[in-house]
């Protein structure tokens, strides 16, 4: 996995990844951290700290100022059943409109923020979401593969010289690791239900991908 200084990744390092947690996603978010940590960056997100002395808006803000990229899944917008309302959901919105702020109105360093918005279809925001036009706008159709292309080619461009692998071999290689996750999880005496835990799975990716990689490309400088 990429990391930083000690204690953990660095601000060139650390993608913020805002998208839904529930259970339909998980296989479009396994896709999203396995296809950041394969491009030798630092998948971040609200999940990974477990803090009750801290607000999850105040964790948010302090992930956002720490990662120079995000990524911003708003694919699940749309309203769902809460209390016997119908509401629509607007935490993505929301993350999304912190890490904007930190970027037009931060400092030189925040200002050098990079921005990808994933949506399962490509000008579907433009129905809810107007303000973001001429944002990065990328489509995934619910699919993880087309999900993996899309990071993986946003990502190289972040990367400028550095090469990253190919998207159709990251596909073969997380297709590889989605086979094996259940052998990996008896290894450590872990379960399916283990993963809804984000510094699970983070570590199951970044032991599988530590342990297979062909190369030992460097973290993004």
């Amino acid at each position: 996995m990429s990391t930083g200084a000690v204690g953990g990744p660095g601000y060139e390092t650390s993608v913020f990844i805002n998208c839904p947690f529930d259970e339909p996603y998980q296989p479009l978010f396994r896709a999203l951290v396995f296809t950041v940590e394969y491009c030798r960056f630092a998948a971040r997100c609200a999940l990974e700290v477990d803090d009750s002395g801290e607000t999850r808006a105040a964790k948010i803000i302090r992930l956002i100022e720490n990662s120079r990229f995000g990524i911003h899944d708003i694919s699940r917008t749309e309203f769902s059943v809460m209390d016997g309302e119908q509401l629509p959901r607007f935490n993505m919105p929301y993350e999304f409109g912190i890490f904007t702020g930190f970027k037009t109105g931060g400092s030189v360093k925040q200002r050098r923020k990079a921005i990808l918005v994933l949506d399962r279809q490509k000008y579907r925001y433009q129905k809810f979401l107007s303000d973001i036009a001429g944002q990065d706008i990328r489509s995934h159709n619910n699919d993880p593969e087309t999900l993996i292309r899309e990071v993986r080619g946003w990502l190289q461009a972040q990367a400028g010289k550095r090469n990253l692998y190919g998207a159709d071999y990251i596909i073969s290689q997380f297709r590889r690791f989605t086979v094996l996750i259940p052998d990996l999880l008896a290894v450590m005496k872990k379960t399916e239900a283990d993963l809804t835990n984000y510094r699970d799975l983070h570590n199951l990716v970044g032991d599988w991908i530590a342990a297979n990689i062909e190369d030992k490309l460097p973290a993004h400088q």
